[in-house]
Protein backbone atom coordinates (compact mmCIF):
# COMPACT_ATOMS: atom_id res chain seq x y z
CA UNK A 1 0.00 0.00 0.00
CA UNK A 2 1.07 3.56 -0.70
CA UNK A 3 1.62 6.28 1.87
CA UNK A 4 -1.48 8.43 2.37
CA UNK A 5 -1.54 12.04 1.22
CA UNK A 6 -2.34 14.87 3.62
CA UNK A 7 -5.94 15.11 2.43
CA UNK A 8 -6.55 11.42 3.06
CA UNK A 9 -4.81 11.65 6.45
CA UNK A 10 -7.00 14.58 7.51
CA UNK A 11 -10.16 12.79 6.40
CA UNK A 12 -9.25 9.61 8.27
CA UNK A 13 -8.39 11.56 11.44
CA UNK A 14 -11.74 13.37 11.25
CA UNK A 15 -13.52 10.03 10.91
CA UNK A 16 -11.60 8.59 13.88
CA UNK A 17 -12.94 11.45 16.01
CA UNK A 18 -16.57 10.73 15.06
CA UNK A 19 -17.69 9.95 18.67
CA UNK A 20 -16.16 13.27 19.76
CA UNK A 21 -18.00 15.26 17.06
CA UNK A 22 -21.31 13.63 18.01
CA UNK A 23 -20.79 14.38 21.71
CA UNK A 24 -19.86 18.01 20.95
CA UNK A 25 -22.95 18.53 18.79
CA UNK A 26 -25.20 17.12 21.51
CA UNK A 27 -23.62 19.21 24.28
CA UNK A 28 -23.73 22.44 22.28
CA UNK A 29 -27.29 21.86 21.07
CA UNK A 30 -28.61 21.19 24.57
CA UNK A 31 -26.58 24.01 26.15
CA UNK A 32 -27.69 26.63 23.63
CA UNK A 33 -31.30 25.47 23.84
CA UNK A 34 -31.42 25.87 27.62
CA UNK A 35 -28.72 28.51 28.13
CA UNK A 36 -31.09 30.97 29.85
CA UNK A 37 -31.67 28.42 32.61
CA UNK A 38 -28.01 27.50 33.12
CA UNK A 39 -26.69 30.58 34.91
CA UNK A 40 -23.14 31.65 34.21
CA UNK A 41 -22.50 28.51 32.16
CA UNK A 42 -25.38 29.38 29.85
CA UNK A 43 -24.28 33.00 29.54
CA UNK A 44 -20.90 31.80 28.34
CA UNK A 45 -22.53 30.92 25.00
CA UNK A 46 -23.15 34.63 24.43
CA UNK A 47 -19.36 35.14 24.28
CA UNK A 48 -17.48 34.18 21.14
CA UNK A 49 -14.24 33.64 23.05
CA UNK A 50 -16.06 31.56 25.65
CA UNK A 51 -17.69 29.34 23.03
CA UNK A 52 -14.43 28.73 21.17
CA UNK A 53 -12.63 27.99 24.42
CA UNK A 54 -15.39 25.65 25.55
CA UNK A 55 -15.25 23.87 22.19
CA UNK A 56 -11.50 23.27 22.46
CA UNK A 57 -11.69 22.12 26.07
CA UNK A 58 -14.61 19.77 25.51
CA UNK A 59 -12.95 18.38 22.40
CA UNK A 60 -10.06 17.14 24.53
CA UNK A 61 -12.33 16.06 27.38
CA UNK A 62 -14.34 13.84 25.04
CA UNK A 63 -11.15 12.71 23.31
CA UNK A 64 -9.79 11.60 26.69
CA UNK A 65 -13.00 9.76 27.57
CA UNK A 66 -13.49 8.00 24.24
CA UNK A 67 -9.75 7.39 23.93
CA UNK A 68 -9.73 5.64 27.30
CA UNK A 69 -12.61 3.49 26.00
CA UNK A 70 -10.57 2.56 22.89
CA UNK A 71 -13.10 4.20 20.58
CA UNK A 72 -10.59 6.54 18.88
CA UNK A 73 -7.12 5.06 19.16
CA UNK A 74 -5.91 3.06 16.17
CA UNK A 75 -3.10 1.13 17.92
CA UNK A 76 -2.01 0.39 21.51
CA UNK A 77 0.04 3.47 22.54
CA UNK A 78 2.90 1.45 24.03
CA UNK A 79 3.16 -1.22 21.35
CA UNK A 80 6.09 -1.15 18.95
CA UNK A 81 5.70 -2.15 15.31
CA UNK A 82 8.51 -3.58 13.25
CA UNK A 83 9.65 -1.28 10.47
CA UNK A 84 7.63 1.75 11.69
CA UNK A 85 10.42 3.66 13.45
CA UNK A 86 10.29 7.39 12.60
CA UNK A 87 7.88 6.79 9.72
CA UNK A 88 6.14 9.83 8.24
CA UNK A 89 2.38 10.41 8.69
CA UNK A 90 0.17 8.14 6.61
CA UNK A 91 2.67 5.26 6.41
CA UNK A 92 0.99 1.85 6.03
CA UNK A 93 1.87 -1.04 8.33
CA UNK A 94 4.16 -3.73 6.90
CA UNK A 95 2.55 -6.90 5.62
CA UNK A 96 1.74 -9.30 8.40
CA UNK A 97 1.01 -6.62 11.04
CA UNK A 98 -2.57 -6.69 12.33
CA UNK A 99 -4.83 -3.79 13.24
CA UNK A 100 -5.55 -0.41 11.67
CA UNK A 101 -3.60 -0.24 8.42
CA UNK A 102 -1.91 3.16 8.85
CA UNK A 103 0.03 5.26 11.31
CA UNK A 104 -2.03 8.41 10.72
CA UNK A 105 0.49 10.78 12.32
CA UNK A 106 3.53 8.59 11.76
CA UNK A 107 5.74 6.61 14.11
CA UNK A 108 8.12 7.82 16.82
CA UNK A 109 11.71 6.77 17.50
CA UNK A 110 10.49 3.59 19.20
CA UNK A 111 8.10 2.66 16.37
CA UNK A 112 4.95 3.58 18.31
CA UNK A 113 1.88 5.24 16.80
CA UNK A 114 2.02 9.02 17.38
CA UNK A 115 -1.71 9.51 16.80
CA UNK A 116 -2.71 6.96 19.44
CA UNK A 117 -0.17 8.33 21.92
CA UNK A 118 -1.53 11.85 21.39
CA UNK A 119 -5.10 10.65 22.01
CA UNK A 120 -4.25 8.59 25.10
CA UNK A 121 -2.03 11.43 26.34
CA UNK A 122 -5.15 13.58 26.75
CA UNK A 123 -6.45 11.08 29.31
CA UNK A 124 -3.10 11.10 31.13
CA UNK A 125 -3.37 14.89 31.44
CA UNK A 126 -7.07 15.17 32.28
CA UNK A 127 -7.08 12.42 34.89
CA UNK A 128 -4.65 14.46 37.01
CA UNK A 129 -4.91 18.17 36.22
CA UNK A 130 -8.60 18.99 37.00
CA UNK A 131 -8.77 16.91 40.19
CA UNK A 132 -5.42 18.22 41.44
CA UNK A 133 -6.60 21.78 40.76
CA UNK A 134 -9.81 21.10 42.71
CA UNK A 135 -7.75 19.84 45.64
CA UNK A 136 -5.55 22.94 45.46
CA UNK A 137 -8.69 25.10 45.60
CA UNK A 138 -9.98 23.13 48.59
CA UNK A 139 -6.73 23.82 50.44
CA UNK A 140 -6.61 27.48 49.38
CA UNK A 141 -10.26 28.14 50.22
CA UNK A 142 -10.15 26.35 53.59
CA UNK A 143 -7.13 28.41 54.67
CA UNK A 144 -7.91 31.66 52.84
CA UNK A 145 -11.39 32.16 54.27
CA UNK A 146 -10.38 32.31 57.98
CA UNK A 147 -7.16 34.19 57.18
CA UNK A 148 -9.06 36.99 55.46
CA UNK A 149 -12.03 36.98 57.82
CA UNK A 150 -10.30 36.80 61.20
CA UNK A 151 -7.02 38.55 60.31
CA UNK A 152 -4.51 38.99 63.10
CA UNK A 153 -1.87 36.38 63.90
CA UNK A 154 -3.69 33.67 61.96
CA UNK A 155 -3.56 35.76 58.80
CA UNK A 156 0.07 36.71 59.41
CA UNK A 157 1.18 33.11 59.93
CA UNK A 158 -0.70 31.65 56.97
CA UNK A 159 0.34 34.50 54.67
CA UNK A 160 3.98 34.05 55.67
CA UNK A 161 3.80 30.31 54.90
CA UNK A 162 2.15 30.99 51.52
CA UNK A 163 4.70 33.66 50.62
CA UNK A 164 7.51 31.32 51.64
CA UNK A 165 6.33 28.73 49.12
CA UNK A 166 5.70 31.36 46.45
CA UNK A 167 9.23 32.74 46.90
CA UNK A 168 10.54 29.70 44.99
CA UNK A 169 10.20 29.67 41.20
CA UNK A 170 7.27 27.39 40.39
CA UNK A 171 9.16 25.19 37.93
CA UNK A 172 12.09 24.79 40.37
CA UNK A 173 9.77 23.89 43.23
CA UNK A 174 7.90 21.43 41.04
CA UNK A 175 11.19 19.95 39.89
CA UNK A 176 12.46 19.50 43.45
CA UNK A 177 9.30 17.80 44.69
CA UNK A 178 9.43 15.03 42.09
CA UNK A 179 13.16 14.32 42.01
CA UNK A 180 14.06 10.77 43.18
CA UNK A 181 16.20 12.06 46.06
CA UNK A 182 13.27 14.01 47.56
CA UNK A 183 10.84 11.14 46.91
CA UNK A 184 13.08 8.74 48.86
CA UNK A 185 12.78 10.93 51.96
CA UNK A 186 9.01 10.38 51.93
CA UNK A 187 8.28 14.13 51.79
CA UNK A 188 5.61 13.84 49.04
CA UNK A 189 3.77 11.17 51.06
CA UNK A 190 3.84 13.32 54.21
CA UNK A 191 2.62 16.33 52.22
CA UNK A 192 -0.20 14.20 50.82
CA UNK A 193 -1.19 13.20 54.37
CA UNK A 194 -1.68 16.90 55.21
CA UNK A 195 -3.06 18.27 51.95
CA UNK A 196 -5.59 15.49 51.35
CA UNK A 197 -7.21 16.16 54.73
CA UNK A 198 -8.55 19.52 53.55
CA UNK A 199 -11.34 18.19 51.28
CA UNK A 200 -12.57 16.07 54.19
CA UNK A 201 -12.47 19.01 56.59
CA UNK A 202 -14.20 21.26 54.05
CA UNK A 203 -16.99 18.72 53.41
CA UNK A 204 -17.60 18.09 57.12
CA UNK A 205 -17.78 21.81 57.94
CA UNK A 206 -20.14 22.46 55.01
CA UNK A 207 -22.50 19.64 56.03
CA UNK A 208 -22.38 20.61 59.69
CA UNK A 209 -23.50 24.15 58.87
CA UNK A 210 -25.96 23.22 56.13
CA UNK A 211 -27.80 20.62 58.23
CA UNK A 212 -27.53 22.37 61.59
CA UNK A 213 -31.34 22.32 61.98
CA UNK A 214 -31.60 18.58 61.27
CA UNK A 215 -29.23 16.79 63.70
CA UNK A 216 -30.15 13.23 62.69
CA UNK A 217 -29.54 13.85 58.97
CA UNK A 218 -26.40 15.81 59.78
CA UNK A 219 -24.98 12.93 61.82
CA UNK A 220 -25.78 10.43 59.07
CA UNK A 221 -24.24 12.47 56.24
CA UNK A 222 -21.14 13.44 58.19
CA UNK A 223 -20.69 9.81 59.25
CA UNK A 224 -20.89 8.64 55.64
CA UNK A 225 -18.42 11.30 54.51
CA UNK A 226 -15.97 10.36 57.25
CA UNK A 227 -16.39 6.62 56.59
CA UNK A 228 -15.97 6.59 52.81
CA UNK A 229 -13.86 9.73 52.60
CA UNK A 230 -11.56 8.50 55.36
CA UNK A 231 -11.20 5.11 53.67
CA UNK A 232 -10.38 6.77 50.33
CA UNK A 233 -7.92 9.11 52.10
CA UNK A 234 -6.05 6.25 53.77
CA UNK A 235 -6.14 4.12 50.61
CA UNK A 236 -4.61 6.89 48.50
CA UNK A 237 -1.88 7.54 51.08
CA UNK A 238 -0.96 3.86 51.37
CA UNK A 239 0.94 3.13 48.17
CA UNK A 240 3.25 0.14 47.60
CA UNK A 241 6.87 1.11 48.16
CA UNK A 242 6.08 4.45 49.80
CA UNK A 243 6.90 5.53 53.34
CA UNK A 244 3.21 5.21 54.27
CA UNK A 245 2.49 1.69 52.97
CA UNK A 246 0.24 0.50 55.82
CA UNK A 247 -3.15 -0.69 54.48
CA UNK A 248 -3.90 -4.37 53.73
CA UNK A 249 -4.15 -4.99 49.99
CA UNK A 250 -7.64 -6.47 50.39
CA UNK A 251 -9.13 -3.05 51.24
CA UNK A 252 -6.65 -0.82 49.40
CA UNK A 253 -8.42 -0.05 46.12
CA UNK A 254 -6.49 3.09 45.12
CA UNK A 255 -3.17 1.82 43.82
CA UNK A 256 -1.64 4.58 41.71
CA UNK A 257 0.89 3.77 39.00
CA UNK A 258 4.41 5.18 38.88
CA UNK A 259 4.78 8.78 40.03
CA UNK A 260 1.08 9.67 39.79
CA UNK A 261 0.66 10.42 43.51
CA UNK A 262 3.92 12.38 43.62
CA UNK A 263 2.96 14.51 40.63
CA UNK A 264 -0.54 15.02 42.06
CA UNK A 265 0.85 16.21 45.40
CA UNK A 266 3.31 18.52 43.66
CA UNK A 267 0.49 20.12 41.64
CA UNK A 268 -1.61 20.71 44.76
CA UNK A 269 1.30 22.03 46.83
CA UNK A 270 2.45 24.46 44.14
CA UNK A 271 -1.02 25.84 43.35
CA UNK A 272 -2.56 26.04 46.84
CA UNK A 273 -0.61 29.13 48.07
CA UNK A 274 -1.69 31.19 45.05
CA UNK A 275 -5.32 30.18 45.54
CA UNK A 276 -4.97 31.06 49.23
CA UNK A 277 -3.83 34.59 48.39
CA UNK A 278 -6.67 35.10 45.91
CA UNK A 279 -9.29 33.87 48.38
CA UNK A 280 -7.82 35.94 51.21
CA UNK A 281 -7.91 39.10 49.08
CA UNK A 282 -11.52 38.47 48.05
CA UNK A 283 -12.56 37.90 51.67
CA UNK A 284 -10.89 41.11 52.82
CA UNK A 285 -13.04 42.98 50.30
CA UNK A 286 -16.33 41.11 50.67
CA UNK A 287 -16.41 41.02 54.48
CA UNK A 288 -16.97 44.79 54.52
CA UNK A 289 -20.23 44.47 52.53
CA UNK A 290 -23.62 45.21 54.08
CA UNK A 291 -25.01 41.69 53.72
CA UNK A 292 -22.10 40.35 55.79
CA UNK A 293 -22.83 42.91 58.49
CA UNK A 294 -26.50 41.86 58.36
CA UNK A 295 -25.53 38.21 58.87
CA UNK A 296 -23.36 39.18 61.82
CA UNK A 297 -26.29 41.14 63.28
CA UNK A 298 -28.53 38.06 62.96
CA UNK A 299 -26.01 36.21 65.12
CA UNK A 300 -24.67 33.87 62.44
CA UNK A 301 -21.40 32.14 63.24
CA UNK A 302 -18.12 33.03 61.49
CA UNK A 303 -17.93 29.82 59.43
CA UNK A 304 -21.53 30.17 58.31
CA UNK A 305 -20.80 33.70 57.12
CA UNK A 306 -17.61 32.62 55.36
CA UNK A 307 -19.15 29.64 53.57
CA UNK A 308 -22.68 30.88 52.83
CA UNK A 309 -22.32 34.65 52.58
CA UNK A 310 -18.77 35.38 51.43
CA UNK A 311 -17.76 32.34 49.35
CA UNK A 312 -20.79 32.37 46.98
CA UNK A 313 -20.13 36.03 46.21
CA UNK A 314 -16.50 35.24 45.37
CA UNK A 315 -17.34 32.45 42.93
CA UNK A 316 -16.94 34.56 39.76
CA UNK A 317 -13.22 35.35 40.16
CA UNK A 318 -12.56 31.87 41.54
CA UNK A 319 -14.19 30.13 38.55
CA UNK A 320 -12.13 32.25 36.17
CA UNK A 321 -8.93 31.52 38.10
CA UNK A 322 -9.82 27.81 38.17
CA UNK A 323 -9.93 27.72 34.36
CA UNK A 324 -6.65 29.62 34.05
CA UNK A 325 -5.00 27.43 36.66
CA UNK A 326 -5.91 24.26 34.80
CA UNK A 327 -4.07 25.71 31.80
CA UNK A 328 -1.03 26.59 33.91
CA UNK A 329 -1.05 23.15 35.52
CA UNK A 330 -1.26 21.46 32.12
CA UNK A 331 1.89 23.33 31.09
CA UNK A 332 3.62 22.36 34.35
CA UNK A 333 2.69 18.71 33.91
CA UNK A 334 3.98 18.84 30.35
CA UNK A 335 7.20 20.43 31.56
CA UNK A 336 7.72 17.65 34.11
CA UNK A 337 7.13 15.03 31.46
CA UNK A 338 9.54 16.80 29.11
CA UNK A 339 12.27 16.61 31.76
CA UNK A 340 11.50 12.96 32.44
CA UNK A 341 10.09 13.66 35.92
CA UNK A 342 6.42 13.16 35.20
CA UNK A 343 4.40 9.96 35.26
CA UNK A 344 5.55 6.37 34.91
CA UNK A 345 8.20 5.49 32.28
CA UNK A 346 6.89 5.16 28.71
CA UNK A 347 3.81 7.19 29.69
CA UNK A 348 2.08 8.69 26.63
CA UNK A 349 1.48 12.00 28.40
CA UNK A 350 2.15 14.94 26.12
CA UNK A 351 5.28 16.20 27.85
CA UNK A 352 7.00 12.82 27.67
CA UNK A 353 5.94 12.36 24.05
CA UNK A 354 7.33 15.78 23.10
CA UNK A 355 10.59 14.87 24.82
CA UNK A 356 10.77 11.57 22.91
CA UNK A 357 10.24 13.37 19.61
CA UNK A 358 12.43 16.43 20.06
CA UNK A 359 15.70 14.48 19.62
CA UNK A 360 14.98 14.10 15.90
CA UNK A 361 12.94 17.28 15.53
CA UNK A 362 14.84 18.59 12.50
CA UNK A 363 14.33 15.38 10.50
CA UNK A 364 11.07 13.93 11.86
CA UNK A 365 9.06 16.79 13.42
CA UNK A 366 5.71 14.95 13.46
CA UNK A 367 6.47 12.97 16.64
CA UNK A 368 6.90 16.15 18.70
CA UNK A 369 4.56 18.53 16.88
CA UNK A 370 1.39 16.47 17.35
CA UNK A 371 1.46 16.38 21.20
CA UNK A 372 2.78 19.97 21.30
CA UNK A 373 -0.20 21.14 19.25
CA UNK A 374 -2.53 19.14 21.50
CA UNK A 375 -1.09 20.75 24.64
CA UNK A 376 -1.19 24.21 23.09
CA UNK A 377 -4.82 23.85 21.97
CA UNK A 378 -6.01 22.68 25.40
CA UNK A 379 -4.25 25.56 27.19
CA UNK A 380 -5.57 28.02 24.60
CA UNK A 381 -9.06 26.65 25.15
CA UNK A 382 -8.83 27.09 28.93
CA UNK A 383 -7.58 30.66 28.53
CA UNK A 384 -10.37 31.56 26.08
CA UNK A 385 -12.92 29.90 28.35
CA UNK A 386 -11.65 31.94 31.28
CA UNK A 387 -11.88 35.13 29.20
CA UNK A 388 -15.46 34.30 28.24
CA UNK A 389 -16.45 33.58 31.83
CA UNK A 390 -14.78 36.76 33.03
CA UNK A 391 -16.54 38.80 30.37
CA UNK A 392 -19.95 37.42 31.30
CA UNK A 393 -19.39 37.59 35.06
CA UNK A 394 -18.63 41.31 34.80
CA UNK A 395 -22.07 41.86 33.27
CA UNK A 396 -23.85 40.52 36.37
Amino acid sequence: METLGWGAIALRIILQFTPVWIALVVVFAVSIQFKRRLGLYGKMFDSTAGMIGFLLVMFWVFTAIFGALDMIVTHPPLEQYSGMKNKVPGTPLPDGEEGYRYFLLGGDNLARDVFSRMVVGSWEVLKIVPLATIFAFMVGITLGLPAGYFGGKLDTGLSFAANLVLAFPVILLFYLLVTPEIVETGLPSYLAAVLFLFPLVFAVVMLNLRLATDPSKRTLYIGLVLLFGGWAYLSVLSQPGSKLDFMPRAIDFFSLLGNTLIVFVAVVFVNAPTVFRIVRGLVLDIKTRDYVAAAQTRGEGPWYIMLWEILPNARGPLIVDFCLRIGYTTILLGTLGFFGLGLEPESPDWGSTINDGRRLLTRYPHAALAPAFALMSLVLGMNLLADGLREESLKD
